[in-house]
């Protein structure tokens, strides 16, 4: 088998119309316009627009499009009744994950038309932020905040998970971390989510199969990671003496080098001025410490295997995160809060083939290394005959 391979690594699996990576210039394309230049001038409302119709809606577009977000973020206060019932330590992107399933058992399901599936999207998108912000009220006993229609998407998050509504720096800041996490391509959630949705399962089904794969260190439970080893660090001098300790254990270094950029990722450029920024604004070390983290892990992967690395997008948006004040272990969720509206189009372009057909399930092939018994196989032998 070519190693080169394993892991699907290199394999066209489909074409797409929603975004694309060059990991040799760092560039991240959605919907043919560059992330730095959405970043600077949309939103993610905006860019939830873009990535579902493949174009910038006009003004009346982008007003009605909001509307229906907003009429959509509210979830069935039995949800957030039985979110009671739940351990108050369960693990954030668990319940994330059984909630949005659950949406399919209190809305309709009919999925034949890309109209409705659009409806679905604007469900999930809506409500997922929704979930999250519950949810961490609910096991801190604290009352659930109400959405505030008058609020974007990103404040309203917000707004929902403190009960103080952000500045309107905060809230930019937000929305941006948004907007950069909105899609990539085909990872590991995304091919997950477009697996199932192969199957001609609903939509419901297939985010929530994102959502699990969203939930592993290696993909979405990154950043997390990143903060724990921030904390350990604790100041900037201890920097150079844990890397290089975790470095001669063979351990991996969170937050540093990707599987398709080969240079700087586009997304952690900004999250590194997010962050510079939010520690100017608090007087937190976390940006410091994390500068330093990036220069000694290049350094010595440099010194010690002659291999350039390069910061990916957990790196600085972990401290982001943090100095936003909010909780680590939603670092996860609010990745799928805002990958979301890549799922969600990625589930409608699978299920619509509004790129080249394909074939209609995926169903990858594998290769046995099992063994081998003889040309019949091996000999069943009854229970009563076999030895320890």
């Amino acid at each position: 088998m070519d190693t080169k391979n394993i892991g699907l690594r290199n394999i066209e699996v489909a074409d797409t119309r929603i975004s694309n990576i060059d990991g040799q210039k760092g560039k991240l394309i959605y919907r043919g316009y560059d992330i730095l230049d959405l970043t600077k001038n949309s939103n993610y409302e905006e860019t939830c627009y873009l990535l579902i119709h493949d174009k910038l809606p006009s003004k009346g577009e982008f007003e009605d499009f909001k509307d229906l977000l907003v009429e959509a973020r509210t979830i069935p206060k039995q949800m957030q009744l039985n979110m009671s019932n739940w351990r108050k330590d369960a693990d954030p992107m668990d319940v994330l994950q059984a909630f949005v399933a659950a949406l399919a058992g209190y809305y309709d399901e009919e999925f034949s038309t890309k109209e409705a599936s659009y409806e679905r999207a604007i469900n999930a998108i809506a409500k997922m932020p929704t979930i999250v912000a519950s949810w961490d009220r609910i096991r801190n006993g604290k009352d659930v905040v109400d959405i505030d229609p008058s609020l974007s998407h990103a404040a309203n998050f917000l707004n929902m998970l403190s009960g103080e509504k952000p500045d309107p720096e905060l809230e930019r800041i937000f929305d941006i971390c948004l907007i950069l996490h909105a899609d990539h391509t085909f990872n590991a959630s995304t091919f997950a989510a477009r697996q199932v949705a192969s199957t001609r399962a609903h939509m419901y089904s297939a985010i929530s199969a994102a959502i699990g794969a969203l939930s592993g260190e290696l993909h979405g439970g990154a950043n997390y990671e990143v903060m724990r080893m921030l904390l350990d660090i604790k100041t900037e001098e201890n920097v150079e003496s844990l890397i290089k300790d975790k470095m001669s254990k063979g351990e991996r270094i969170m937050g540093m080098g990707h599987a398709v950029y080969k240079t700087y990722d586009p997304r952690a450029q900004i999250l590194k001025e997010l962050s510079k920024k939010l520690a100017e604004k608090t007087g937190e070390p976390w940006y410091d410490i994390t500068k330093k983290v990036e220069e000694v892990t290049i350094e010595q992967m440099k010194k010690q295997k002659g291999i350039d690395i390069y910061p990916n997008v957990d790196l600085y948006s972990a401290s982001v995160y943090y100095m936003l004040k909010i909780p680590m272990d939603l670092n996860t969720p609010i990745f799928g809060i805002s990958r979301v509206a890549g799922w969600t189009s990625h589930v409608i372009e699978e299920k619509f083939a509004e790129a080249a057909p394909k074939p209609a399930l995926y169903r990858p092939k594998a290769v046995y290394v099992g063994k081998y018994c003889g040309p019949q196989g091996c000999e069943y032998k009854p229970l009563e005959t076999r030895k320890n």
